[in-house]
């Protein structure tokens, strides 16, 4: 089994998305840019298994550095990260994903932004306690 982990940006309210987008998308701020630069810094060399929208809003410049799999419902996940053994997997691409793949990911790197504005997907604070769980 890979080293499964996700890597979440989180408004101060828990918000994740609005529109199927980051409720914080294009803002300008330095934390927010921190938190782009961080991702793909950390998710370089490694696999990321993540949702339609969020697999296809990997610029082309950063994909030539990591393997991305697009998720889709039909996929099952212990057939799925096995693919990937002694890998480094990162999970992404909101709550849908995080509900099926939760139970895998042993480390979740939480940064949490000063947005605090609307959203229409929530963090689940419920992920965090069925991490590691799964065999």
């Amino acid at each position: 089994m890979p080293d499964v982990r996700s890597m979440i940006a989180i408004g101060l309210s828990g918000q994740l998305g609005l529109n199927g987008h980051l409720p914080w998308e294009g803002n300008p701020g330095p934390e927010y840019k921190e938190d782009v630069a961080n991702f793909f810094a950390k998710t370089r060399g490694h696999v990321l298994l993540a949702g339609p929208t969020t697999a296809r809003a990997v610029p082309d410049h950063e994909r030539n550095y990591m393997t991305i799999v697009e998720l889709r419902s039909h996929m099952h996940p212990q057939e799925t990260l096995a693919k990937f053994p002694g890998r480094v997997v990162y999970i992404g691409g909101g709550p849908p994903v995080w509900d099926v793949y939760a139970k895998y990911i042993h480390h979740w790197d939480i940064n949490r932004l000063p947005y605090d504005g609307p959203a229409d997907r929530w963090f689940n604070p419920n992920w965090l306690v069925a991490g590691g769980n799964a065999k």
